[in-house]
């Protein structure tokens, strides 16, 4: 099976601020990931990427906060994408100038 993509959106939350969701269901897992998608969510404000959830080959299921990277215990691609954007608020709340 070829991977197949799940999720391809570019979403604006402001003239400054916007996301992109990208999800791909694969064959098989990816090194150091223990599921079977690929993803790439990113919230950019101002050109700048201050929220990243990731699963890089070799690296795993992460997750970068301004400037801090984390671990992401992925369960469901519906999960993912849920936290991701309670990250969203959270740092639109955080960084209410944004």
């Amino acid at each position: 099976m070829k991977a197949v993509q799940l999720v391809s959106a570019r979403i604006a939350y402001s003239e400054s601020a916007f996301a992109e969701l990208v999800l791909w269901r694969l064959s098989t897992s990816l090194k150091g990931s223990a599921h079977a998608f690929k993803y790439r969510l990113a919230y950019v404000v101002r050109g700048e990427c201050v929220l990243r959830y990731d699963n890089e080959v070799g690296k795993g299921d992460h997750r970068h906060f301004g400037k801090k990277e984390s671990s992401y215990a992925f369960t469901t691609p519906d999960q993912l994408i849920a936290d991701f954007q309670k990250d969203i608020a959270r740092w639109n709340h955080e960084n209410s100038n944004s």
